[in-house]
């Protein structure tokens, strides 16, 4: 576990080293970005950072502010500070180079915010049940938190969770009820100011999202593309917004495709979970 003071807030971070170095060219870092409220960086620790370091890349992984081991100020939630925060972590860092942001959720906003304001710096980004920050989307999100911070506070709201969809999802719905009672967020995220919408047209690096079927993220997928024409895209029929948990195997494939086809990395798919 390491802790990094940047951009004025104390964040979890762990570095992972490529198990076998690639022997030319620039390498870049993965940057694997979890989603908000119950997610941390959990999610992408046990799916995908492991498969990136065996295939030859390094990879960096953090909580976001006000989740898991990173601090938990009471105010600063808007996309500019998360935005903020990965890049002073990696300036913190001395990461340099260029990046392979992989986003889950909101994650994959942050991605997208960080390479309108940083295009330079972004090799690929993989968004999973995500989107680029746009109106459209952060209203989306918006009704999400509402929603979210209406019923756990109610009796009985994380215990039915519990008994329903198991400890693990009822110890999440407690952390979030108690992200959301101690923090801004669900005031400031959906009224964060947005990137101009020829900043986000203007990312040229190659994109890829990944959706669940029976998600009602997939229907953001038409406009993605009106966005950004570059995208690539896989729907996994049977799949909820949970899909790289659920079904990690299934993300993976497609993604070290696309990393082969698209962003001219010779990486072999790992073999093993």
């Amino acid at each position: 576990m390491t802790l990094v003071r940047a951009n004025g807030i104390i964040q979890h971070v762990q570095r992972l080293d490529p198990h076998v170095p690639r022997a030319t060219g620039p390498v870049p870092t993965a940057v694997l970005i979890h989603g908000m409220a119950s997610d941390t960086m959990a999610s992408w620790y046990f799916t995908m950072a492991e498969p990136l370091t065996r295939a030859g890349l390094p990879v960096l992984l953090y909580d976001l502010r006000g989740h898991g081991r990173s601090d938990r100020p009471a105010t600063g939630y808007a996309l500019d500070d998360f935005v903020g925060d990965l890049a002073a972590l990696l300036a913190e860092l001395d990461v340099a180079g260029p990046l392979l942001l992989f986003g889950n959720s909101f994650g994959g906003t942050i991605a997208f915010g960080f390479a309108a304001r940083h295009p330079e710096r972004v090799a690929g980004i993989v968004a999973v049940e995500s989107a680029p920050p746009t109106a459209s989307w952060m209203a989306r999100v918006g009704r999400r938190l509402d929603r979210v911070a209406a019923r756990l506070p109610q009796d009985g709201a994380v215990a039915e969770i519990d008994a329903r969809r198991g400890p693990t999802a009822g110890r999440r719905a407690a952390g979030t009820r108690q992200l959301l009672a101690a923090t801004s967020l669900a005031r400031e995220l959906p009224d964060s100011r947005l990137p101009a919408t020829d900043r986000l047209a203007a990312i040229g690096c190659p994109v890829l999202c990944v959706y669940g079927g029976r998600s009602a993220v997939v229907e953001l997928l038409p406009a993605v593309r009106r966005l950004l024409p570059q995208t690539r895209a896989v729907v996994l029929p049977e799949e909820k917004h949970s899909v790289l948990v659920d079904r990690p195997e299934a993300v993976r494939r497609p993604v070290f495709a696309w990393l082969a086809r698209e962003c001219a990395l010779d990486l072999a798919l790992p073999t093993t979970p």
